[in-house]
């Protein structure tokens, strides 16, 4: 299995865009309040992210007021 099948294989959505939405919120700024680059936030909202640090996850969670499962959803629960 290649690396871009495996990237299809999960069923986990990242919602971090609709997060930033409700927020009202840029990935510039949440990049500057978590200290992560704009391009691996980037991936991460684009959903070719492929793993995320805990650390990060806390940050992202702290900032944008939510929890991991509002963060990330099963596909299926996304539709």
């Amino acid at each position: 299995m290649t690396p871009q099948q495996e990237d299809r294989d999960h069923l986990i959505v990242c919602r971090l865009d609709a997060l930033l939405e409700e927020r009202g919120m840029t990935l510039v700024e949440l990049a500057n309040q978590v200290g992560v680059t704009v391009v691996n936030l980037s991936i991460l909202k684009n959903n070719r992210g492929r793993a995320i640090r805990f650390n990060t996850l806390t940050k992202l969670c702290l900032v944008l007021d939510c929890t991991p499962g509002d963060l990330f959803v099963l596909a299926k629960e996304a539709r």
